[in-house]
């Protein structure tokens, strides 16, 4: 797929290249909603908006090859506002309580035991350390697409990331996920 071709038909009005663009990221594009919205009705409502603004605001785009990344902080843009609006949006230190209660889902035993202990030691970071590792290791996006999304610098990413790292491994029991040359190994990674 050669999404500056896509995108340049779709600043043409192509709304068949747009569609294209968008289908081939959709699994990401709902995560990404979902993990913000807290269920799959207004995930989906928030996809739709997103979809309308892209349209209308595509002309914007000036790097075609940041589509993706320009097009996710939209989307996350689009839930801010909306869980503003709707006085539904929880600062990320008490997200952990609302989703272990099922405050932001019908179904509260739909969390794992692993997944509740993540959500356990994601609560000893701070928020902003908290959003910048979801987004990398839970949404697999890249740095600049966080740094694009969140209107941080890179530096400050690259940072609160290795700050919320650190953390996590003096919570886990440390050195026991370095490797000889004291680098994190794949499954502290994962984290």
């Amino acid at each position: 797929m050669n999404i500056s071709r896509l995108v340049n038909q779709a600043k043409k009005g192509n709304k068949e290249a747009l569609l294209q663009l968008i289908m081939a990221d959709q699994d990401a594009y709902y995560r990404l909603a979902y993990s913000y919205m807290g269920n799959e009705h207004d995930a989906m409502d928030v996809m739709e908006d997103m979809i309308v603004s892209i349209y209308e605001k595509i002309d914007q785009l000036h790097n075609t090859e940041a589509f993706y990344s320009w097009s996710k902080t939209i989307l996350v843009n689009r839930c801010k506002t909306l869980l503003h609006k709707e006085k539904r949006y929880l600062p990320m230190e008490e997200v952990d309580e609302a989703l272990l209660t099922g405050l932001t889902d019908d179904n509260p035993f739909r969390y794992t035991e692993s997944a509740m202990d993540m959500l356990e030691l994601l609560s000893h970071l701070n928020p902003k350390q908290r959003e910048v590792i979801e987004l990398r290791y839970v949404h697999d996006l890249p740095y600049q697409t966080i740094a694009d999304i969140t209107g941080v610098p890179l530096g400050t990413i690259k940072s609160r990331l290795s700050q919320g790292i650190q953390k996590l491994r003096v919570l886990i029991g440390g050195d026991r996920y370095e490797n000889d040359r004291g680098e994190i190994t794949r499954a502290q990674a994962e984290l």
